[in-house]
């Protein structure tokens, strides 16, 4: 027995309402998960149904709809994810960066769909680590999601979760937490510094230029149909230098998917240099 009344109707409504927004395509299996996150929302408001609640968003979009979205978005992500990336950053991408751009010393680098932050600061201090301390570093990181986006740029997290990356980056990248946040610890100011975090619709205009020498969209592509991913893809070659990468999530692919990108790794691509 549930909670709240709920109908595949409402499910329709509300999963052709994200798709229409975001792009994202939600299957019939996410029936159960799009109650599941909507509840705390439904006690807020509180309804009984969740027809109630559709009807409340069609009326007052401008005080709901980030809301909605922020429920229904997933975000699954932890540090250092997909280790075989950051190994080709640090044995590939990185030396090349140094050896083709020795007098511009600057590197631009994308986190789209950054989640709680845990992707862009783990790039940052492979940036940081790895590269001379005279080079210009700058992150991007976007997501839809508001409330996750606070979660990345405050740089709280629970010393479990950033422990899994070994006590030596642990000591080197972050503070402790005392009293009542002995169990947290925050990311330093460097690496803060270093990211700019903004929130971004992947479907709507992006205002940033380009020129970046990566950009990782990592477990993005999986929600879109094949179409939206091939414009996604082209927008991304758009804003990368020539020789940038793209690094995917290991579930996806741009096989099949018409792009000037070339496979040079495990879900790593790279744009190609012209002569």
């Amino acid at each position: 027995m549930r909670e709240f009344e709920y109908t595949w109707d409402d499910f329709n409504y509300l999963r052709k309402l994200s798709n229409a927004h975001s792009g994202i395509m939600v299957p019939d299996d996410k029936f159960d998960m799009f109650y599941s996150r909507l509840t705390k929302r439904l006690r807020i408001l509180g309804f009984s149904r969740v027809y109630q609640y559709c009807q409340f968003l069609q009326a007052h979009p401008e005080l709901e709809f980030t809301e909605f979205m922020n429920a229904v978005t997933t975000n699954l992500t932890s540090f250092f994810r997909e280790t075989h990336h950051f190994d080709y950053l640090v044995q590939t991408l990185l030396p090349d960066l140094k050896q083709n751009n020795p007098t511009q010393k600057q590197i631009k680098a994308w986190s789209a769909g950054c989640s709680t932050g845990e992707e862009p600061y783990s790039l940052a201090m492979i940036l940081l680590e790895n590269m001379p301390t005279d080079w210009n570093i700058k992150i991007l990181a976007t997501d839809l999601d508001t409330h996750v986006l606070s979660t990345a740029a405050e740089g709280i997290y629970p010393i479990d979760q950033a422990s899994s990356m070994g006590e030596q980056r642990l000591h080197r990248w972050f503070q402790k937490g005392t009293g009542a946040n002995s169990h947290k610890v925050r990311t330093k100011a460097e690496l803060r510094q270093i990211i700019q975090f903004k929130q971004l619709n992947l479907m709507q205009e992006w205002p940033m230029k380009g020129g970046f020498d990566f950009i990782f969209c990592r477990n993005v592509l999986i929600y879109f149909d094949r179409d939206t991913k091939s414009i996604l893809v082209n927008r991304y070659a758009s804003l990368l230098r020539e020789g940038g990468h793209l690094f995917i999530g290991h579930a996806e692919s741009l096989h099949l998917l018409e792009s000037p990108f070339s496979l040079v790794g495990n879900t790593i691509y790279k744009k190609p240099a012209h002569d």
